[in-house]
């Protein structure tokens, strides 16, 4: 018997626009898979990728000396000389001491010309009877450039003919001997000392 002419039930229509609307779906979405995947995974990749060149971890810091400046000068660059006003002194004239320094190197460098570096010792035979050293307070720094080959002479210190000791700062010092009494000066900058002293007389 064949079923009646008219309208089927509503639910019939239903199910098969639900069926053809996942079957659209399916299809739109197997096409977007396929032209979207290839390219997101290489975006992915590349994105992640970061050229680095080889070298960048393998460069040195910067060298101040290689940079053009001044490094403190090595001891086999420097030349000290010993120098003294007058080559005697009568009684009541006071000797002035002071140091000339070369920089016998081919690049300039740096040497400490302040107190603190510089250092004067005045002997009689083997005995040190004096030192700028024993008594010094508040020595300073004075780091002065020196070109290659470059001679400077430092400002004179005074010395007032009495002996020192670290034990005699607070003290009347005693005089040296003088009457025609032979003494020798030797200077010293950054640890180098003067290959020659220089001789003076006291009267």
């Amino acid at each position: 018997m064949r079923d009646p002419v008219g309208p089927k039930d509503r639910s019939v229509y239903v199910r098969r626009r639900i069926v053809v609307l996942l079957g659209l779906v399916a299809v739109v979405t197997a096409v977007v898979l396929m032209i979207v995947r290839p390219g997101s995974d290489s975006a992915v990749t590349n994105a992640g990728k970061v050229d680095v060149p080889s070298d960048v971890s393998e460069k040195p810091a910067a060298d101040p000396a290689k940079a053009g400046e001044p490094v403190a000068c090595p001891t086999s660059s420097l030349e000290v000389l010993a120098v003294t006003d007058q080559g005697s002194y009568g009684g009541g004239e006071l000797p002035q001491l002071s140091l000339s320094v070369k920089n016998t190197g081919a690049e300039a460098c740096i040497a400490d010309l302040g107190t603190a570096g510089m250092t004067f010792i005045i002997s009689s035979g083997s005995d040190d009877v004096w030192r700028s050293t024993d008594c010094q307070t508040e020595a300073d720094n004075l780091p002065v450039v020196l070109k290659a080959g470059e001679l400077l002479e430092t400002e004179p210190i005074e010395w007032d003919r009495t002996r020192s000791s670290t034990e005699t700062c607070d003290i009347s010092r005693d005089p040296v001997g003088a009457d025609g009494a032979s003494y020798h000066l030797t200077a010293a900058v950054g640890g180098v000392a003067s290959t020659d002293t220089a001789q003076f007389l006291l009267y």
